[in-house]
């Protein structure tokens, strides 16, 4: 549940960014920091010559590495 919360911030930070949402709004800005703490690694694997669409394209892989993370450690721990 926790690795599909933070996927569900990462995919926020994509919609905030594409819709131009308010960067002083205190959930943006919320939403913002907590998806720069857990992008890791995954916050420049990509660099396209337009931001917004590495922003897409590595925000996007994040929230597919911790869903899949979480899923597989899931069953991990159902299955003992």
């Amino acid at each position: 549940m926790v690795t599909a919360l933070i996927a569900l911030v990462f995919v926020l930070h994509i919609v905030f960014t594409l819709f131009g949402a308010n960067p002083d709004s205190g959930v943006v800005a919320f939403v913002y920091g907590t998806a720069k703490i857990f992008v890791f690694g995954f916050g420049d694997v990509f660099t396209p010559g337009d931001a917004t669409i590495g922003l897409i394209v590595n925000y996007g892989l994040a929230a597919i590495v911790y869903l899949v993370v979480g899923r597989v450690i899931h069953r991990t721990l159902r299955n003992r």
